[in-house]
């Protein structure tokens, strides 16, 4: 089956198969369908592979090359489940206010280092933000660059001392990181140079 033609649609809690342009397969249950932008949106298993979790996927049909409906639901579906708005309008107050700090340190001129041990800091503290290039936790502890454990000031005390082990933790995992890709850039560079 074709994208729906004028005066068709799908009906909500009907499954459908759908294959798209690109050759995925997609596969799911229809949570809503709009006809004027040709918008379908499936609730599908999960990718984690988590049987309590679903994944939402939204669908343009202009880039779907077929449609097959398995099951089509003929009665009037379920009510929707309410929402906590006020639970949502946080989500969204504190992802606007993480974003307009990423874009502060970007335009501040921090560095991609400064930047990512914020990410790490505030991933276990969500107390902290920039002040000019200085990372601030806590409003205890300043983090000045080169952001290194050494560049934590404060107060003596555990929040000195865990932001300190926080940052230490943070520099080790990259460096094993950078040094897990060395070894990988070398092998490969071995493997291509035994198979030339």
């Amino acid at each position: 089956m074709a994208a729906p033609g004028p005066g068709e649609y799908f009906s909500v809690g009907s499954h459908v198969s759908c294959l798209t342009c690109l050759g995925q397969r997609l596969q799911g249950e229809v949570v809503a369908f709009d006809y004027q932008s040709k918008m379908l949106t499936l609730k599908c298993a999960s990718s984690s592979g988590k049987p309590n979790l679903n994944d939402v996927v939204l669908i343009n049909l202009a880039y779907v090359s077929e449609v097959d409906i398995i099951n089509d639901r003929a009665e009037t579906p379920p009510p929707l489940a309410s929402l906590n708005v006020s639970k949502l309008a946080n989500r969204a107050r504190t992802e606007k206010e993480d974003k307009l700090s990423q874009a502060y340190a970007i335009s501040a001129g921090v560095s991609v280092e400064g930047q990512q041990l914020f990410q790490t800091i505030h991933k276990t503290i969500k107390d902290c933000k920039w002040q000019e290039k200085n990372i601030i936790v806590m409003d205890d502890v300043i983090i000045s660059p080169p952001y290194q454990a050494e560049n934590c000031k404060g107060k003596e005390g555990s929040a000195l001392s865990h932001v300190r082990k926080i940052v230490e933790k943070h520099f080790r995992d990259v460096e094993s990181q950078k040094s897990m890709q060395r070894s990988q850039a070398q092998q490969t560079q071995k493997d291509s140079t035994l198979s030339s």
